[in-house]
């Protein structure tokens, strides 16, 4: 499942980060990394872009960054 297809207050595990060049250097900068759990904390009012929390942080993406990125969900 992609991490732009989550919902609010879902909980996930990273499996893949794809992109390339800047945008994924930038992903894997600000800590998301393959096997990192995150949270889905809430989208924006028109749905771009939603914030997630990362090792106690909180960030933001936009969806088509987010849709880059596979995540499993924690059950």
């Amino acid at each position: 499942m992609r991490l732009s297809d989550m919902r609010e207050g879902q909980r996930a595990t990273i499996v893949r980060i794809g992109g390339s060049g800047p945008l994924r250097r930038r992903i894997l900068e600000m800590g998301i990394l393959k096997g990192t759990e995150i949270r889905v904390e809430k989208y924006a009012p028109l749905k771009d872009p939603l914030e997630i929390v990362v090792k106690g942080s909180h960030l933001s993406l936009r969806v088509e960054e987010a849709a880059q990125i596979t995540v499993e969900k924690v059950r």
